[in-house]
């Protein structure tokens, strides 16, 4: 069975990290959401693979070369206006057979279990056309489906109302045939219409999903999601060429990757992930679910906590990053703090287009891909800075 990944958006929501990448391209765990993907994938069996890039399409498309020796045959197709999800799957159709059945996954869902072996089982069981659906903390937000007992979905709601909300959602996996593209083609390339067309007709059954699934709207949940993984991990991994001074404490489930250098006295709580060439500088604390990307530099006292910090990124000493993501080349200078709560304990809202209550008592700072910020600021929770933006040092005291 063939796979299409839907990876052409944008997703605005998810600023500042999508304008600058394609979703599938957030890094948490140690790798991107479409690294999990690819894996799982190639665990179901499913290793021929076309990808629909768009968005940052370069980006995508470098980090897809990185997986050649994965064992997979992967492809891109480029969708080269944004026109929405039925046209990104129409972009594939010739490669799809008559009569031939392929797995079709939206590019920012995630699972830390594999979503796509069940789906498979539910096909070959019920022969016929599979949307996988889950049990959301909130279902406000995605597809709504309601079920008869023969596990038949039997009514798709796309935009529910409060009144007129079902118990599942659709999770973003379906098993659908070529002949689904003429579906496409008649209702004016609309997902939402075909799927309804073909639950009217055919039929369309539902794979229950049990286990955590996320799908990264907001860019908070991107530290849900790091989480997530990082809670299904079984055991460590300290790659043979990384370096751990004297009196380095390690705690917990941790992987570290090649080259990592980690000086004397420094304290690594897991789970957490450091990735391939990073450096710790002496007496820093890495707290529980931190994820460090490649090439990173952690200066002496910095203390990391819960947060995503992605490739090339720099901490200055005596630096707090706690509850934040921050993107890739980011330079923060020392004595920098992320303030991760308010004074009164109030759910933290985020003001990225518009203002959202997250919900959360404690979540710091958004800081995009080549952000600078100077020494001895300290930044506000919820507080989104936009890549490339320059924040000049805090000082107390200036020249008179």
């Amino acid at each position: 069975m063939k796979a299409i990944i839907l990876a052409a958006g944008k997703g605005s929501h998810l600023s500042p990290f999508s304008d600058t990448r394609p979703q599938p391209m957030i890094g948490v765990a140690g790798r991107t959401i479409l690294d999990n993907s690819l894996e799982l994938l190639n665990s179901s069996g499913i290793n021929d693979i076309f990808v629909v890039v768009g968005h940052k399409r370069d980006k995508l498309i470098d980090a897809l070369r990185e997986h050649d020796h994965d064992g997979l045959n992967i492809h891109y197709v480029e969708q080269k206006q944004n026109r929405g999800i039925g046209n990104a799957v129409m972009q594939v159709k010739s490669k799809i057979s008559p009569g031939e059945y392929f797995l079709l996954l939206y590019g920012d869902i995630l699972t830390a279990d594999n979503i796509f072996s069940k789906i498979q089982q539910s096909f070959h069981a019920f022969k016929s056309p599979v949307a996988s659906i889950c049990l959301p903390p909130s279902n406000e937000q995605f597809g709504n489906v309601f079920l008869n007992a023969q596990m038949e979905i039997t009514k798709i709601i796309e935009k529910p109302k409060s009144n007129n909300l079902g118990n599942y959602v659709l999770a973003g996996v379906f098993v659908l045939p070529a002949s689904f593209f003429q579906l496409l083609e008649s209702n004016g390339a609309s997902m939402e219409k075909a799927l309804k067309k073909m639950v009217a007709g055919d039929g369309l059954r539902a794979s229950m999903w049990e286990d955590e699934w996320l799908d990264v709207v907001h860019p908070w949940e991107i530290l849900t999601a790091n989480k997530m993984i990082m809670d299904s991990w079984e055991e460590s991994s300290i790659a043979k060429t990384a370096t751990l001074e004297a009196n380095v404490t390690l705690q917990g489930i941790v992987k570290i990757e090649s080259d990592v250098l980690i000086k004397a006295g420094a304290v690594i709580e897991g789970p957490c992930s450091i990735g391939r060439g990073s450096y710790i500088g002496n007496n820093s604390l890495i707290r529980s679910y931190t994820s460090l990307g490649k090439n990173c530099e952690v200066g002496s006292g910095v203390e990391l906590k819960n947060c995503v910090v992605m490739d090339n990124t720099q901490i200055g000493r005596l630096s707090f990053i706690g509850d934040s993501v921050l993107g890739e080349n980011v330079d923060i200078g020392s004595g920098c703090m992320t303030v991760n709560r308010t004074v009164d304990w109030k759910p933290i809202s985020v003001k990225n287009g518009k203002r959202i209550s997250t919900g959360m008592s404690k979540l710091g700072a958004f800081i995009g891909d080549g952000v600078v910020v100077g020494a001895g600021n300290m930044i506000q929770p919820g507080t989104v800075v936009h890549s490339g933006e320059i924040i000049p040092a805090c000082y107390s005291v200036t020249h008179k």
